[in-house]
């Protein structure tokens, strides 16, 4: 009996031996600046953060040339129709193509307006262990994070809403315009890409692209955005 309690108290003593070593103790976890913060402080910064990245991406890629003029994100003529676009400006029809690439990028910035609110909602799933190990990863852990939590759900709204919107903005009679003219020349092998399903997917990798873009400026320095729950917790992880 006394060597199991013996046994107990080593291992009692060595788990808070551990959490000291990472910062812990009593709950209080003590940066290398001396920044003390609790759990809830740092899942409150955390999120705070993410509300903030997630919001400024979501309304970079959702304004007039959010997605056209910015080119980490510009969606491009589908590549794997790229003979049909080389086909049709030989015939003619560059404007064409052209106005059609347009309206694929509104097509995008229209249907962001949608992703905030799925990102958000992803936030209410967040433990403590998924906040710490966050702030302790680097780069872009909160972004990737985000994607295992919301990739699915991202996909089936967006679906519907690019496809509304690539008709809305007029990109889906464009294409039409554009295939059909390609498939009545003579000889070709007649194709015919999925628009909606390209679109959803490049709309998608373009908003992820932004948080994890914003993600990295918060990292660099947290003391930028004004907010001091913001400042003291990626301050203490980072050193900025």
């Amino acid at each position: 009996m006394i060597k199991k309690i013996a046994f107990t108290a080593l291992l009692f003593s060595m788990f808070l031996s551990t959490r000291a070593q990472n910062g812990f103790l009593n709950g209080i976890f003590t940066a290398g600046n001396g920044t003390q913060l609790t759990n809830d402080n740092m899942v409150e910064g955390l999120l705070e953060a993410l509300k903030l990245g997630i919001n400024t991406a979501s309304g970079n890629a959702s304004k007039t040339d959010g997605f056209f003029k910015n080119p980490d994100i510009f969606i491009p003529f589908p590549p794997e129709a790229e003979k049909v676009k080389s086909t049709v400006e030989g015939i003619g029809m560059k404007s064409q193509v052209d106005d059609f690439i347009i309206k694929l990028n509104r097509a995008a910035e229209k249907a962001s307006e949608k992703a905030a609110p799925i990102f958000l909602d992803a936030l209410k799933q967040m433990t403590f262990s998924d906040a710490l190990n966050i702030l302790q990863s680097k780069d872009d852990a909160a972004t990737q994070y985000l994607k295992s939590k919301t990739m699915t759900p991202l996909t089936d709204a967006f679906a519907p809403v690019i496809n509304e919107a690539l008709s809305t903005v007029g990109a889906t009679q464009a294409w039409e315009v554009i295939f059909s003219a390609y498939n009545n020349i003579p000889f070709v092998k007649k194709v015919n890409p999925d628009l909606g399903k390209y679109t959803t997917e490049k709309a998608l990798v373009g908003i992820f692209k932004l948080v994890s873009q914003e993600e990295m400026k918060i990292r660099k320095d947290p003391a930028a955005f004004g907010n001091n729950i913001i400042q003291n917790v990626f301050g203490a992880f980072t050193g900025n």
